[in-house]
């Protein structure tokens, strides 16, 4: 039986691996708390829109009209923007791992994640992620989102990486699933240490 093949490039999620979720449940409960909304009206309005949001066919400012300013608030929408943007925080720790990697083994990073456009420029910019990645597969930009496994398969096109040679991290198991479907090897992202560990046994150590 031949060796697993080489570890050439890695597929990152950002939401849950790199960063905190850009705008997840917990996020949007949170904002409902701080500025009094009603959890089940927002709630139901941001289901019938997340699709298109994420997958870029629906902008910002039309998402925010239809799921929070459909009536009068008291208010302004920069405000709630501000509050959006204020959910991302980084994992300094795999911020820091991932750099040291690339540049120790010659790796490609390639993002693969579900993200709104504006929300993941934002994020993009503040958290120096454009040093780190070679390319952005985000579903605002590529019009399809996870569960979806063309996104997967744009990636692999985009990155010209055979899927043996791809390992891939997100911290939900099912795409973790669904990539292994195409071939890709893949760890569903835990903590640090955890996935240090699993990356170490690939023979990609971040210190010699």
């Amino acid at each position: 039986m031949s060796s697993p093949a080489k570890i050439t490039c890695l597929f990152l999620d950002i939401g849950g691996v790199l960063l905190t979720n850009g705008w997840d449940r917990h996020a949007r409960r949170r904002a409902v708390e701080t500025f009094g909304l009603d959890w089940d009206a927002v709630e139901s309005r941001h289901q019938a829109n997340v699709a298109a949001y994420e997958e870029g066919r629906l902008p910002l400012d039309d998402y925010l009209d239809r799921v929070i300013f459909y009536e009068a608030r008291a208010f302004s929408r920069e405000a709630f923007w501000a509050f959006m943007c204020a959910q991302s925080e980084p994992d300094a720790g795999m911020l820091a791992l991932f750099p040291k990697l690339k540049q120790r083994h010659g790796l490609k990073l390639v993002a693969v994640s579900n993200e709104a456009r504006e929300l993941n420029a934002y994020r993009i910019r503040t958290f120096g992620l454009d040093h780190l990645f070679d390319a952005f597969i985000s579903s605002s930009f590529v019009h399809v989102r996870k569960p979806d496994t063309e996104i997967f398969k744009m990636a692999l096109e985009i990155a010209m990486i055979p899927p043996d040679q791809v390992f891939y991290i997100d911290n939900t198991a099912q795409y973790v699933e669904l990539a292994a479907g195409l071939g890709i090897r893949g760890l569903v992202h835990t903590d640090l240490a955890s996935t240090e560990k699993a990356l170490a046994e690939l023979g990609l150590n971040a210190d010699a």
